[in-house]
């Protein structure tokens, strides 16, 4: 799904945040194997409600085992950054 900037920023007035996953799983023919899937959507951290539904997914449709799931998320709705200018040009 894709998002535009205003779509972004309601979801993030909402309390959602830009989450992504690496998730190590293998093939059950290959289990020395591991291989690695990043998913990243706009969720709502601690429960991560829309992760669970693709990870539910995942265990009953995918024939791959999942191995871990590493989560992070980046709050980017963040104070503006204020930085004084160097120098300052007039063009007549």
């Amino acid at each position: 799904m894709r998002y535009d900037r205003d779509d972004a920023l309601d979801l993030q007035l909402k309390g959602y945040r830009l989450s992504t996953a690496e998730i190590l799983y293998y093939m059950p023919d290959h289990p020395a194997v591991l291989q690695s899937f990043v998913w990243q959507h706009y969720d709502l951290a601690p429960d991560y409600p829309r992760l669970n539904r693709f990870l539910t997914y995942w265990h009953r449709e995918i024939d791959a085992v999942l191995h871990s799931v590493t989560v992070g998320r980046k709050a980017l709705v963040q104070p503006a950054k204020v930085e004084p200018v160097a120098a300052e040009f007039l063009l007549h």
